[in-house]
């Protein structure tokens, strides 16, 4: 019998404008039919170009991008090589500062962010995939990496997101003791929780989990 489990995340979407679409209506938590309803188009149409090899016209981009909240750069990839935030910001910009519950929230579950870190030649900085597992924050390096190596000093692990189209964004920093993890029970659970493998590739299978003692965000919003 055909299974009736819906596929995984990863395969929506076949082509590099479809993902990017299906993966920003996710992160709005929008369905189809909703991005059809802002865009004036059928959810048919929004399936067809999240799933085919599509080429749709200027117009129904901007349309499109519109109705995400973000850009047609932003949409088709020409950002990808680019630093977030090229654009102006707003006259009526400000800077909030976040509880450690909204910090957590924006946590989420996974994600990835950078752990900063001193090393022999100094500062440096490393984006990791990361879990959270009852409030630590774990992430896979390799046991020979300077990650493995930071194991029993204090780092700061830093996330953050930012919205060209509306000049906003939030970063969260958490800072605490890291920590190599050996414990077979911990190890099946952090490996239960990883909803990926991690971005960079390679022989990465020591996890490593940061116990924060400080969590702290800012986010810019529009007064």
């Amino acid at each position: 019998m055909p299974s009736t489990a819906p596929k995984p995340a990863q395969e929506v979407g076949h082509t590099d404008l479809g993902r990017r679409i299906a993966a920003r209506r996710a992160q709005l938590g929008l369905t189809r039919e909703q991005v059809g309803d802002r865009c004036g188009a059928d959810a048919s149409y929004i399936a067809y170009l999240e799933e085919r090899a599509a080429n749709p016209g200027s117009g129904s981009l901007v349309r499109l991008a519109d109705a995400l909240g973000t850009t047609v750069a932003e949409l088709t990839g020409a950002t990808t090589d680019q630093p977030p935030g090229r654009g102006s910001a707003w006259l009526d910009s400000e800077l909030v500062e976040l509880g450690e519950a909204e910090c957590r929230r924006l946590l989420s579950t996974h994600g990835i962010g950078r752990v900063a870190l001193f090393t022999a030649e100094g500062p440096a900085i490393f984006p990791v995939n990361y879990v959270v597992a009852g409030g630590d924050i774990a992430f896979r390096t390799s046991g020979e990496a300077l990650l493995a190596g930071a194991a029993g000093t204090e780092v700061a692990f830093e996330v953050d997101h930012i919205d060209d189209a509306m000049k906003q964004g939030w970063s969260v920093m958490a800072v605490g003791e890291v920590a190599g993890v050996t414990d077979g029970d911990a190890l099946q659970r952090l490996d239960a929780l990883a909803r990926s493998l991690p971005w960079a590739g390679g022989h990465r299978t020591h996890w490593m989990s940061i116990n924060p003692v400080r969590v702290t965000g800012r986010r810019v919003a529009r007064r």
